[in-house]
C-alpha cells in the first residue's frame, strides 16, 4: 500500500479524506469507505493517520502544480 496514490482511492473514499482532513466528523463520511481507508492504513479512529496525510497533501500539491 506504500505506492497508493489518490487515484487509486474511490471518490467516497477521496472524499471522506478530504472531510477528515479538514477535521471534520466521521459521521459525515460514507461507511464503507471508511473501512476501506482503516484496512488501507490511512485512518485510525477519526483521524487521518501520517499515511493518510501524506497522501492528501501530495493529491493537493498535484492539483496545485497542473
Amino acid at each position: 500500500m506504500d505506492d497508493m496514490i489518490w487515484t487509486d482511492l474511490t471518490s467516497a473514499e477521496q472524499h471522506a479524506i478530504a472531510l477528515l482532513g479538514t477535521d471534520m466528523s466521521v459521521a459525515i463520511c460514507d461507511k464503507l469507505a471508511l473501512r476501506a481507508l482503516r484496512r488501507a492504513g490511512l485512518v485510525r479512529g477519526a483521524r487521518l493517520t501520517p499515511k493518510g496525510e501524506q497522501l492528501r497533501r501530495d493529491a493537493i500539491l498535484q492539483t496545485l502544480a497542473a
